[in-house]
Protein backbone atom coordinates (compact mmCIF):
# COMPACT_ATOMS: atom_id res chain seq x y z
CA UNK A 1 0.00 0.00 0.00
CA UNK A 2 1.22 3.42 -0.28
CA UNK A 3 0.53 6.62 1.66
CA UNK A 4 -1.95 7.87 -0.81
CA UNK A 5 -3.95 5.11 -0.52
CA UNK A 6 -4.30 4.00 2.93
CA UNK A 7 -6.05 6.45 5.71
CA UNK A 8 -4.68 9.41 7.50
CA UNK A 9 -4.08 8.47 10.99
CA UNK A 10 -5.66 11.94 11.85
CA UNK A 11 -8.52 11.24 9.91
CA UNK A 12 -9.05 7.62 11.49
CA UNK A 13 -8.34 9.78 15.45
CA UNK A 14 -11.01 12.16 14.48
CA UNK A 15 -13.33 9.87 12.86
CA UNK A 16 -13.08 6.62 15.39
CA UNK A 17 -11.99 8.80 18.24
CA UNK A 18 -13.60 5.50 20.49
CA UNK A 19 -12.04 3.25 18.16
CA UNK A 20 -8.43 4.05 18.16
CA UNK A 21 -5.30 4.13 20.17
CA UNK A 22 -2.27 5.93 19.71
CA UNK A 23 1.34 5.38 19.94
CA UNK A 24 3.14 7.99 21.63
CA UNK A 25 5.53 10.17 19.63
CA UNK A 26 8.54 8.26 19.81
CA UNK A 27 9.65 7.20 16.34
CA UNK A 28 11.13 7.33 12.77
CA UNK A 29 10.54 6.87 9.62
CA UNK A 30 13.02 5.03 7.97
CA UNK A 31 11.57 2.98 4.90
CA UNK A 32 10.56 4.27 1.19
CA UNK A 33 7.12 4.51 2.29
CA UNK A 34 5.96 6.70 5.03
CA UNK A 35 2.31 5.67 5.37
CA UNK A 36 1.38 1.97 5.76
CA UNK A 37 -1.22 -0.07 7.32
CA UNK A 38 -2.27 -3.70 7.74
CA UNK A 39 -3.10 -6.88 9.95
CA UNK A 40 -0.57 -6.67 13.04
CA UNK A 41 1.86 -9.63 13.58
CA UNK A 42 4.10 -9.61 16.60
CA UNK A 43 7.32 -10.33 18.23
CA UNK A 44 8.85 -9.73 21.69
CA UNK A 45 12.28 -10.53 21.20
CA UNK A 46 15.09 -9.74 23.92
CA UNK A 47 18.43 -8.98 22.24
CA UNK A 48 18.27 -10.86 19.59
CA UNK A 49 16.72 -10.66 15.90
CA UNK A 50 16.09 -14.47 14.51
CA UNK A 51 12.56 -14.49 15.22
CA UNK A 52 12.78 -11.00 13.02
CA UNK A 53 14.30 -12.80 9.99
CA UNK A 54 12.02 -15.73 10.34
CA UNK A 55 8.95 -13.27 10.23
CA UNK A 56 10.31 -11.67 7.29
CA UNK A 57 11.23 -14.58 5.57
CA UNK A 58 7.43 -15.59 4.98
CA UNK A 59 5.00 -14.33 3.51
CA UNK A 60 3.66 -10.67 4.89
CA UNK A 61 0.65 -10.85 2.58
CA UNK A 62 0.33 -6.94 3.32
CA UNK A 63 0.76 -7.35 7.32
CA UNK A 64 2.98 -5.15 9.86
CA UNK A 65 5.26 -6.34 11.77
CA UNK A 66 4.95 -5.14 15.23
CA UNK A 67 8.49 -6.18 16.73
CA UNK A 68 9.21 -5.11 20.84
CA UNK A 69 12.30 -5.12 21.49
CA UNK A 70 11.99 -3.58 24.82
CA UNK A 71 13.33 -0.11 23.42
CA UNK A 72 16.77 -1.25 23.07
CA UNK A 73 19.13 1.98 21.76
CA UNK A 74 21.98 -0.57 21.47
CA UNK A 75 21.83 -2.79 19.17
CA UNK A 76 19.75 -3.13 15.91
CA UNK A 77 16.74 -5.83 15.10
CA UNK A 78 16.42 -4.71 11.83
CA UNK A 79 18.42 -3.75 8.54
CA UNK A 80 18.81 -3.75 5.00
CA UNK A 81 19.02 -7.06 4.28
CA UNK A 82 15.76 -7.61 6.06
CA UNK A 83 14.05 -4.84 4.84
CA UNK A 84 14.99 -6.42 0.97
CA UNK A 85 13.42 -9.30 2.28
CA UNK A 86 10.16 -8.05 4.23
CA UNK A 87 9.66 -6.13 0.53
CA UNK A 88 10.19 -9.44 -1.60
CA UNK A 89 7.55 -10.89 0.78
CA UNK A 90 4.66 -8.91 0.70
CA UNK A 91 4.97 -7.08 4.16
CA UNK A 92 3.34 -3.55 4.33
CA UNK A 93 5.90 -1.92 7.14
CA UNK A 94 7.74 -3.02 10.49
CA UNK A 95 7.35 -1.07 13.43
CA UNK A 96 10.66 -1.63 15.89
CA UNK A 97 10.64 -0.91 19.49
CA UNK A 98 14.12 -0.51 19.07
CA UNK A 99 16.96 -0.04 16.45
CA UNK A 100 17.39 -0.31 13.00
CA UNK A 101 20.81 -0.02 10.55
CA UNK A 102 21.73 -0.23 7.01
CA UNK A 103 19.33 2.85 7.01
CA UNK A 104 20.40 3.60 3.68
CA UNK A 105 19.12 0.51 2.18
CA UNK A 106 15.91 0.73 4.28
CA UNK A 107 15.53 4.11 2.87
CA UNK A 108 15.19 2.21 -0.58
CA UNK A 109 12.56 -0.61 0.61
CA UNK A 110 9.08 0.44 -0.44
CA UNK A 111 7.67 -0.60 2.79
CA UNK A 112 7.27 1.63 6.10
CA UNK A 113 9.73 1.25 8.63
CA UNK A 114 9.43 2.80 11.70
CA UNK A 115 11.91 2.69 14.79
CA UNK A 116 13.27 4.78 18.27
CA UNK A 117 16.61 5.29 16.52
CA UNK A 118 19.58 3.98 14.36
CA UNK A 119 22.09 2.03 15.49
CA UNK A 120 25.09 0.05 13.64
CA UNK A 121 25.85 -2.77 16.03
CA UNK A 122 23.87 -5.76 14.97
CA UNK A 123 21.98 -7.59 17.69
CA UNK A 124 22.77 -11.16 18.78
CA UNK A 125 21.33 -14.67 16.76
CA UNK A 126 20.36 -17.11 19.46
CA UNK A 127 16.65 -18.27 18.04
CA UNK A 128 14.91 -16.05 20.97
CA UNK A 129 11.84 -14.73 21.19
CA UNK A 130 8.13 -14.70 21.23
CA UNK A 131 5.50 -14.63 18.40
CA UNK A 132 2.23 -13.97 17.91
CA UNK A 133 1.47 -12.10 21.34
CA UNK A 134 0.33 -8.74 22.56
CA UNK A 135 3.00 -6.55 23.13
CA UNK A 136 3.03 -2.92 25.17
CA UNK A 137 4.89 0.14 24.56
CA UNK A 138 4.28 3.58 23.74
CA UNK A 139 1.48 4.00 25.62
CA UNK A 140 -0.31 1.17 23.67
CA UNK A 141 -0.94 -2.39 23.97
CA UNK A 142 -0.84 -4.14 20.29
CA UNK A 143 -2.37 -7.94 19.67
CA UNK A 144 -1.71 -10.03 16.82
CA UNK A 145 -4.37 -9.35 14.12
CA UNK A 146 -5.16 -5.77 15.34
CA UNK A 147 -4.92 -3.09 12.37
CA UNK A 148 -2.31 -0.64 12.32
CA UNK A 149 -2.13 2.64 10.90
CA UNK A 150 1.38 4.71 10.64
CA UNK A 151 2.36 8.32 8.31
CA UNK A 152 4.21 11.12 9.00
CA UNK A 153 1.65 12.07 11.91
CA UNK A 154 2.29 8.93 13.98
CA UNK A 155 0.44 5.36 14.58
CA UNK A 156 -2.71 4.56 15.45
CA UNK A 157 -4.06 0.85 15.82
CA UNK A 158 -7.60 -0.80 16.13
CA UNK A 159 -9.15 -3.65 17.00
CA UNK A 160 -10.50 -3.36 13.34
CA UNK A 161 -10.21 -2.34 9.90
CA UNK A 162 -11.17 1.16 9.21
CA UNK A 163 -11.05 3.54 6.29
Amino acid sequence: MTSTTIPATTDLSDDYPDLVRHADSLFRDYGGRIGFCGPVATLKVPDDNSKVREAVESPGGGRVLVVDGGGALNYALFGGNLGKLAEKNGWAGVVVYGCVRDTAELAECAIGVKALAAHPKRSDKRGLGETDVAVSFAGVTIAPGEWLYADADGIVVSSEKLG
